[in-house]
């Protein structure tokens, strides 16, 4: 099965006026023909399914994306990597070049915007 490594960068949002490249995750997950993550062909792959998030040059921390109910989330399993991350509404958006989507950092942070900076084809 071929996934796709989505690579998202942090795009304008309250206190990063111009986004910030440096910061963002890249996402191992396969995609259906309408560019949207589907969810069947996960529970086929899931332990191929990755996210690693980074901030410059640096990986801040690495886990699994995980699917519950209707709803994705980024799941790390260390203590210190943070909570589990939940994906606003991902499952309707289209991860395609340019689009957008948003990450909630933690129960009481605000969320960001990321963009959809690189689609990758990714060979398991």
């Amino acid at each position: 099965m071929q996934l796709k490594q989505v690579v998202l960068r942090l795009a304008r949002n309250p206190g990063y006026p111009d986004g910030d490249h440096d910061q963002g995750y890249v996402i191992v997950a396969p995609l259906n023909a309408d560019a949207k993550l589907d969810v069947d062909a996960w529970r086929e792959v899931k332990s191929h399914c990755t996210v690693r998030r980074f901030n410059g040059e640096k990986d801040i921390s690495d886990g699994l994306l995980t699917h519950r109910g209707s709803h994705w989330y980024f799941h790390y399993d260390e203590e210190d990597e943070g909570p589990d991350e939940p994906l606003y509404r991902l499952a309707e958006h289209q991860l395609l070049h340019g689009s957008y989507v948003t990450i909630a950092h933690g129960d009481d942070a605000e969320p960001l915007t990321y963009q959809v900076d690189d689609i990758r084809n990714k060979e398991i």
